[in-house]
């Protein structure tokens, strides 16, 4: 039976190194690659072509519903599982937005993590009950009234929050620029656009705004 190819992506060394011991004592288990934030998650993905994905959801460089999205327009079989520290409706909308098959607690890993493997293997989503919960919660609340504007990240394109969590996590335009192979004036564009959309007047609303909708930490 051929192994299943997985790829891990986390800032924490000792979180992969934990998912890892885990993995590989599971002989249908190959792990394919490590990444330590999400844009390097994105590449390895690309590279590796990994048929499941184990993300992180605060990451550096690229969080982990934008490096989500990413890989999936790469290669829209990849199963992705996120990890998260948290739980809350808003990181549940996000994961479903993305495309993502799977969602657990780091609290719940030892426990769920192989679970959740197995069942995206076999092309199943996995939830652990904790966000199962909070899913119907999602689920019976859809049609009610609108969210206060500017809440949903969705309001924003995936270049956007690209472009907002770098600067959220300190970077002049020159270098998100930089990173992301444009000009500084498109950074510009791109920022003021931004607060124009999110009715938002400071790069310090535009901080805080990305640190309430997780699209950066």
């Amino acid at each position: 039976m051929k192994p299943l190819r997985i790829l891990i992506a986390d800032d924490h060394e000792f979180i992969r190194r934990g998912i890892r011991a885990v993995l590989e004592k599971q002989p249908n288990c190959e792990i394919v690659g490590e990444a330590a934030d999400g844009r390097e998650a994105v590449q390895l993905a690309a590279t590796s072509r990994p048929d499941i994905a184990i993300l992180d959801v605060t990451m550096p460089e690229l969080n982990g519903f934008d490096a989500t999205r990413q890989m999936l327009q790469e290669n829209p079989n990849i199963k992705v599982l996120v990890l998260s520290m948290h739980e809350s409706e808003q990181i549940v909308r996000e994961v479903l937005a993305s495309g993502a098959r799977g969602y657990i607690l780091k609290s719940d890993a030892g426990r769920d993590l192989l679970s959740a493997v197995d069942s995206l293997a076999s092309g199943k989503p996995f939830f652990t009950s904790k966000v199962s919960e909070l899913l119907l919660n999602v689920y019976l609340k859809r049609g009610a009234a609108p969210q206060e504007s500017g809440d949903p990240p969705s309001v924003l394109t995936a270049r956007e929050r690209e472009i907002l969590q770098l600067l959220a996590q300190g970077k002049s335009n020159k270098e998100v620029a930089t990173a992301l192979y444009i000009s500084v004036r498109t950074v510009e564009t791109h920022r003021s656009n931004m607060m124009s959309k999110l009715n938002l007047h400071s790069m310090a609303e535009l901080v805080r705004y990305a640190l309430k909708n997780q699209i950066a930490s």
